[in-house]
């Protein structure tokens, strides 16, 4: 229970703080590093992201920003440094430095030269949501739309540092900014660790989950059925009675539609890229909407039974994900940066079975030991032609994808129940964080 006295703070998104508080504008409380790399301070680069805050960015994996050759370009930041990404701090992009490095040019350095501040308070309060929604409109153009999973989508665009410095933060007393930290950081440290361990538990599950797909179709159902050598080295033993053939063999492979970006947002619908790498099941109404013609259309068609791939990427993991399109989107297209397989019409193939084979741990390892990744990991036809399809009969691949429809929806509920946990908690965090750095609960 409050035992202070307590006033409007006048900001809305802060409301009411301790009375004996301060209220001052960014620019009187912490200084812009601007400190180039100019002639060369540092070689370590480092990285920003809303997951894990500022880090080494020879630690980074997957896609994303490469690093410039010319470390001049860039700017110096210092430990305790709070770091901001310009284009992406409403999406949470902020983070405490724990190394001196460089830093990308649209990034902002901040820090205290007073000595009578906790660079830490104000570091816990930039991470609020209420601070990062107070943004929208600083920058010119910005748009957010809060998702039904309650994520912000935004369409990133350059906040100035000027717009920034002019907002009113409050000003606790230093010890009881101390305080704070010190409470929060104890808080946080024990729910990260919670979120830590559920994760872990998540990956194993979708481990099991992946383990439990390559065996059922390699081996099928009875445990107890002969296996023979099948002559490809990532597949190993199967099932006696099935037989390997090259995707090629099962059907036709198309290369997407190059449009230029004039003609997205409107007219038909698109698969893009983004359809296939985040859904294993092509959703019926993708994002995407293109003009195009009707020629366009039934040559670039997306039926009932194609699979689309991803053609790209920087990294093996990300490329040859693999979507099934379980029903027909009329008048659509697809991407440039998907190829589309298409089952020959002797329907050897049940989609519903590819869906589950494609997931496969031994598909990951086929297109690793035959793509050249000197430059980009990156997938064609001919490669495609030559994936190995274990492939039952008719019967058994539906006998297959029963079991797996039921052994895969038990563990994706485990899952989902734990992603759930997550969401609570890191809403849980955020929430407490700015009850404690805005006063209105007292440490």
């Amino acid at each position: 229970m409050l035992t202070r006295e307590m006033k409007d703070s006048g900001v809305e998104w802060i409301g009411e703080i301790p009375k004996y508080w301060d209220l001052k504008r960014m620019k009187y409380i912490l200084t812009e590093r601007k400190m180039k790399n100019d002639p060369i301070i540092t070689e370590e680069i480092l990285s920003l992201s809303v997951e894990r805050g500022v880090f080494p960015y020879s630690e980074k994996t997957g896609g994303g920003n490469k690093a410039k050759t010319d470390l001049t370009a860039y700017k110096v930041a210092f430990p305790n440094d709070i770091v901001i990404n310009s284009m992406n701090v409403l999406a949470g992009a902020v983070g405490l430095s724990r190394y001196k490095g460089a830093v990308s040019p649209v990034y902002y350095t901040l820090y205290d030269d007073t000595g009578k501040i906790d660079i830490n308070y104000y570091y816990y309060l930039f991470q609020t949501e209420a601070f990062q929604r107070s943004l929208l409109g600083l920058g010119n153009g910005i748009m957010m739309k809060e998702s039904s999973t309650g994520k912000l989508n935004t369409i990133r665009m350059r906040i100035p540092m000027e717009k920034l410095f002019a907002l009113r933060l409050p000003l606790p007393p230093k010890d009881i900014q101390n305080k704070i930290v010190e409470f929060i950081g104890t808080k946080v440290e024990a729910i990260d660790k919670i979120i830590t361990n559920t994760k872990q538990s998540i990956g194993e599950l979708k481990k099991y989950r992946k383990t439990i797909i390559t065996e059922t179709v390699t081996k099928g159902i009875d445990a107890t059925v002969q296996v023979k050598d099948s002559g490809i080295e990532v597949l190993g033993k199967i099932n006696v009675n099935y037989n390997v053939i090259p995707l090629g063999y099962l059907g036709t492979l198309q290369n997407g539609i190059s449009k230029s970006g004039e003609y997205f947002g409107e007219g038909y619908p698109f698969v893009s890229y983004g359809d296939v790498y985040n859904n294993r099941v092509l959703p019926f109404l993708v994002k995407g909407l293109v003009r195009s013609t009707k020629e366009e259309q039934n040559l670039y068609s997306v039926k009932k039974g194609d699979i689309f791939f991803t053609r790209t990427s920087e990294i093996i993991e990300e490329v040859g994900m693999a979507s099934v399109c379980l029903s027909s989107i009329e008048q659509a297209t697809f991407a440039g940066f998907l190829i589309r397989f298409r089952p020959n019409y002797d329907n050897q193939l049940i989609s519903e079975y590819a869906r589950y084979y494609l997931e496969s741990t031994f598909i990951r390892d086929f297109f690793a030991k035959e793509m050249n990744l000197v430059t980009r990991a990156s997938l064609s036809q001919p490669l495609l032609k030559r994936l190995p399809i274990i492939l039952p009969n008719l019967k058994e691949q539906k006998r297959i994808v029963s079991y797996l429809d039921i052994q895969t929806k038990r563990i994706d509920t485990l899952i989902q129940d734990k992603e759930k946990v997550i969401i609570e908690l890191q809403k849980y965090k955020k929430s407490l964080t700015y009850e404690y750095v805005t006063g209105k609960k007292e440490v």
